[in-house]
């Protein structure tokens, strides 16, 4: 059977076994309200399209809370590609770092606002330069299949080094970082080299993917704390959700000192610091503060020039 017969065949059953679906929309009043929304077969959608014509074989497609997520693999490595029911103008999405489908309720929120919701696997990688040119490559592909050249970057816990760090190689590809309880500092976790518990079984793994030794681990200096400067030149902001009690991803060795920093280069950003919690819960019940934060960067990363192509 061709792609196109198989294509037809598969949304005539998305269309039979979808009905409506109720969804929440933040309105710009910060409230949210039930409505309902037309079925979620997404066929036409471009980027749909073209993500097909990049690959040798269809996406797999499942549920994500009432939204058709794609599973592909690329290069070897699995992706995720969540389209909303109708896209925003200038196809905007979150680049979401690890953790997949982890406390979502953000992800959900832009999704019923019309952005994308895209995923690149960087897991064993602690954002190490590996990590940073398979989100170069996978960046190409986003611009491809047409999505906008400048997502907003969501890092919780782990993932805040590869957002990071990559948007420091490319700071003008992103609109804004949302980093949550986020590992600024490998030494801090998992090496657990300060008041942290660590994890000796991921600094062995971070340290063999950063090619170091331990006595090298003291003096690197090649972190999102020593990659400010590009970004705050950029004026891209910053997001940093900080739980004042978390012992896994101690505060005072990675979001409170990515806060000093930044603010001392002049880059903007928002602190929402959170007392009496540890690592977790991430995120927001109501994530409508977040989804002002992204909307408000995205309006205005559009007027700032234009990115070169990440690579």
């Amino acid at each position: 059977m061709s792609r196109f017969s198989r294509n037809i065949l598969r949304w005539t059953l998305v269309l039979l076994t979808h009905g409506s679906v109720a969804t929440a929309r933040v309105n710009a009043d910060d409230t949210l309200r039930q409505e309902e929304s037309p079925t979620i077969a997404q066929a036409e959608l471009p980027t749909i399209v073209k993500l097909e014509e990049q690959l040798p074989r269809s996406p797999t497609v499942v549920d994500f809370h009432g939204y058709q997520q794609r599973d592909f693999r690329w290069k070897g490595v699995n992706c995720k590609l969540v389209c909303p029911i109708r896209p925003a103008k200038g196809t905007p999405w979150v680049w979401r770092a690890r953790f997949w489908g982890h406390e979502p309720q953000f992800d959900v929120a832009m999704l019923q606002q019309g952005w994308h919701v895209v995923y690149c696997d960087v897991a064993d990688l602690f954002g190490c330069d590996d990590a940073v040119e398979r989100w170069n490559q996978f960046y190409g592909l986003s611009q491809r299949i047409g999505l906008n050249p400048k997502p907003l970057l969501e890092g919780m816990s782990r993932g805040g080094v590869i957002v990071m760090r990559w948007a420091s190689v490319n700071p003008a590809c992103v609109s804004g970082l949302y980093v949550d309880n986020a590992v600024m500092d490998i030494r801090s976790w998992p090496g657990g080299k300060g008041i942290g518990e660590g994890s000796a079984g991921a600094w062995g793994k971070c340290l063999e993917a950063y090619e170091m030794t331990e006595s090298e681990s003291v003096s690197i200096a090649d972190g999102p704390l020593d990659r400010l400067q590009a970004l705050a030149k950029a004026d891209v902001p910053i997001y940093a959700l900080i739980n004042l009690e978390d012992v896994v991803v101690p505060p005072g060795e990675n979001s409170e000192k990515l806060v000093q920093r930044y603010q001392d280069l002049g880059g903007p950003f928002t602190v929402h610091r959170r007392r009496g919690l540890g690592h977790h819960p991430h995120s927001l019940e109501d994530p409508a503060p977040l989804v002002n934060f992204a909307t408000r960067a995205f309006r205005a990363a559009q007027n700032r020039s234009q990115p070169a192509h990440a690579d």
